[in-house]
């Protein structure tokens, strides 16, 4: 590895349920407004959670090139497209004088296209196997949004996927970063997606117990580190960063938004879905992205937490914390999911738009509904209020299913 070429963010793009556009996105969310409401997509009676963070006015069509390549894509797919069309178009990337040789795509999903798969066992099961869709398989592997991506735009770079449940866009990001650093390439589309807001979907995690039931009450559902939180908020949408070498932005006048310098990953070895009390996983995430940025955790001023609005994990991030920062830490931290709801794998990328956003305009994006702190959760969580701070540091944290941990650093870029 070169530790000598430095890697930046120079464009961003996403599609949440507070925004369609990165503006929007960043000024409801520096507002504190929820984009959490009942769920309209399909009729959620029998289900005992009825919420979540739906992506409205969406229309595909505006994206792709014709109506068969809409017809023939999951949903995931078409939100992870028009938020690499945005980033890229943020980026002021010229593709004809880019070595698309050296021009890689990492986005990913979490779960795939989860309704096609829903669809189309229907269709199997009530109509025979004759009326599944030729388009079946590719529409619901989670590598197709990278694949689709590349084919839009001809990038013959590295080119791969990263399933890590709600950790998946952190390290996808990470790797873009790991691989120009090696000199494998030297742009990425970096992100992730997610649309599992399906009737499968939605039982499957409320099986699980893991959804908040506060359906009378949606935009107050997801409270990361209250004491009244009873679960997460089940939410689509993608986040897409264009990660590039250094030198090469500078060369074409790119602006750049931040430096990334540390990315650590670990396992917890410890449970399907439940993050270890102690948080240790998540520690050592932590500590080997700083390590990596070769900056000590009193350097950093922002923390976008993981923290779902679950019991255990909100819970054991905050003693990670402490155990990386120290027990009185002084950082701030803000809960964006309280805002957005969980997007799983596309999360983090989102997130790390949030964080590249705190460092352009000194703001620190609210925890909202934070009423009653768990007395287990006692740091800074920015309740409520955004507040304006001067921000340098920026860490991002992700944590999937399977006990994955995937924690960004980026930095204010200086010469």
């Amino acid at each position: 590895m070169n530790s000598e070429r430095r890697v930046v963010i120079t464009g961003l793009g996403v599609i949440t349920p507070i925004g369609n556009d990165l503006e929007t996105f960043w000024k409801n969310l520096v507002e504190g407004k929820s984009g959490i409401g009942r769920i309209q997509a399909f009729d959620t009676a029998n289900y005992d959670c009825k919420i979540g963070g739906e992506v409205h006015d969406f229309d595909p069509k505006n994206f792709f090139n014709n109506a068969k390549d809409v017809r023939r894509t999951d949903r995931f797919v078409q939100l992870s497209m028009a938020a690499a069309k945005m980033s890229i178009r943020d980026s002021g990337l010229d593709l004809e004088k880019v070595n698309r040789d050296r021009f890689g795509v990492i986005v990913s999903s979490g779960i795939g296209g989860l309704k096609t798969l829903e669809d189309q066992f229907s269709a199997l099961m009530n109509k025979g196997p004759q009326r599944v869709s030729a388009f079946t398989i590719p529409m619901l592997i989670s590598n197709m949004a990278s694949g689709v991506i590349s084919m839009e735009f001809g990038l013959r770079g590295p080119n791969m996927c990263i399933v890590t449940a709600c950790a998946t866009s952190n390290n996808s990001i990470g790797e873009s970063w790991r691989m120009i650093k090696f000199g494998d390439a030297d742009i990425f589309v970096a992100g992730g997606s997610e649309a599992a807001i399906v009737e499968l979907g939605l039982a499957g995690f409320s099986a699980m117990k893991a959804l908040s039931k506060r359906n009378d009450q949606p935009e107050r559902a997801s409270r990361p580190f209250d004491r009244a939180r009873d679960g997460f908020v089940i939410s689509e949408g993608a986040g897409i960063a264009i990660v590039e070498e250094l030198e090469h932005a500078k060369k074409r006048g790119a602006k750049i938004y931040c430096e990334l310098t540390g990315y650590g990953l670990s396992a917890d070895a410890y449970h399907m879905t439940a993050p270890p009390e102690d948080g240790g996983g998540a520690a050592r995430a932590m500590q080997l992205a700083l390590e990596h940025a070769k900056i000590s955790p009193s350097d950093v001023d922002y923390i976008n937490a993981h923290a779902t609005s679950t019991g255990l994990g909100d819970i054991s991030e905050t003693k990670a914390i402490k155990k990386v920062f120290g027990e009185q830490a002084k950082v701030s931290i803000s809960a964006t999911k309280s805002m957005t709801g969980h997007l799983l794998g596309g999360a983090g990328a989102m997130e790390m738009a949030a964080c590249a956003l705190a460092i352009r305009d000194g703001v620190i994006p609210p925890t909202i509904n934070l009423e009653n702190p768990d007395p287990l959760c006692d740091l800074d969580y920015t309740a409520n209020k955004a507040k304006e701070k001067k921000v340098r540091v920026v860490m991002n944290n992700s944590f999937g299913f399977g006990g994955h941990n995937a924690t960004l650093v980026a930095t204010a870029f200086e010469e």
